[in-house]
């Protein structure tokens, strides 16, 4: 094109909305954290603050002026509702105190649980946590056995709370009706992928809810082997210590444990192979060093990890507004309903060479 014509080309339209533009989602600078810590708690001056992951919330890394280290979480806007920062707060300290390793929350300057964020896209919670050392556990046998036995030890920490209710419970109508509601009102969503969906749940909810005295504890809710850190202890055995409670809640043990199983099966849908079969052993036989598993509560294990599945789709779905249709592809929940499907013929898998 030449320089007469681009000459001749009309700038750009200045559009002057007459009403702040809708936002779904916006991310704040590590600076902008530091200042509202600095300003909603007592903790002095803050040395240094970045952007630690963006997820489903966002975590940022402090560094305070006196050396201390923390965790900020600003929590997203959920189609879920307002986070459960009451209970998870009120838990988490019943827990540090009763001497299960996890990463509490730091009240804020008027004693609160967080301080609110007046942001693009409306008010958000931002709370602070303890910072934790170590590394995750991966594919490590020992440290995915100690992972289980930690939490079992949280599970028996947790027993007694009585602190403010949960804003919702792991059960059925949370896990998942409501996320399949979620899902069935995607626009990807056509006729057939939607009676898939509506019968694999129903089949779920059927052999769920035709178990009597299936267990409950306080969980964790997000237990998949990413959301806790592992050190060596002082007589070298290793620790692990939870964080992301965000997803806590009172609910069934064997949904619980098939948030770990979960992780392994989508690696292998038809069926865990030896490697994978080796770390649920492991898992299961740190739990158990622990506190015993009831029979009913584990044979109901393989049933949660589809409504594990239910959940993390719906989780998905509600967040379409900000990550967009793509995140959740015609063809990719057709996949989902066919492997949920598979893992109907499945038990769960006996815990091998660790005892089951």
């Amino acid at each position: 094109m030449c320089c007469a014509k681009l000459s001749r080309m009309t700038p750009p339209l200045a559009l002057q909305p007459t009403e702040p533009l809708s936002v779904v989602h916006s991310m704040l600078s590590g600076a902008a954290i530091a200042r509202a810590v600095e300003a909603g708690y007592e903790l002095g001056a803050v040395a240094h603050c970045q952007l630690l992951r963006r997820g489903f919330n966002d975590v940022y890394g402090l560094t305070l002026a006196d050396g201390r280290r923390c965790v900020a979480r600003l929590s997203a806007l959920r189609i879920r509702g307002a986070p459960n920062a009451a209970y998870e707060a009120a838990l988490l300290a019943h827990a540090k105190r009763a001497g299960a390793h996890v990463a509490a929350s730091w009240p804020a300057r008027d004693g609160a649980v967080g301080v609110t964020l007046p942001t693009a896209e409306g008010q958000r919670l931002l709370m602070v946590f303890d910072h934790l050392d170590g590394d995750l556990p991966g594919d490590n046998l020992r440290d995915l056995e100690a992972t289980g036995a930690g939490l079992a030890r949280f599970h028996d920490a947790a027993r007694g709370y009585s602190g403010p209710p949960s804003r919702f419970v792991l059960e059925l109508p949370h896990l998942l009706h409501q996320p399949l509601g979620w899902l069935l009102a995607l626009d990807v969503i056509d006729d057939t992928l939607r009676s898939e969906l509506t019968a694999v749940a129903a089949r779920l909810a059927g052999r769920i809810e035709a178990m009597p005295g299936l267990s409950r504890v306080a969980c964790h809710g997000d237990c998949h082997g990413g959301n806790n850190f592992m050190t060596d202890g002082a007589g070298g055995e290793r620790i692990a210590s939870f964080f992301d409670f965000d997803d806590a809640g009172p609910g069934y043990l064997a949904y619980e444990l098939a948030t770990f199983l979960w992780t392994l099966l989508t690696r292998a849908p038809a069926g865990l192979d030896a490697p994978l079969q080796a770390r649920w052993a492991h898992f299961i036989a740190g739990y158990r060093s622990v506190r015993p598993i009831p029979p009913a509560d584990f044979a109901a294990v393989i049933d949660f990890v589809g409504v594990r599945q239910f959940w993390f789709m719906g989780e998905f779905a509600g967040r379409v507004p900000e990550w967009g249709t793509q995140a959740l592809p015609a063809a990719w929940l057709r996949k989902q309903s066919e492997v949920m499907t598979q893992w109907e013929a499945l038990a769960t898998p006996v815990a091998g060479p660790c005892g089951e």
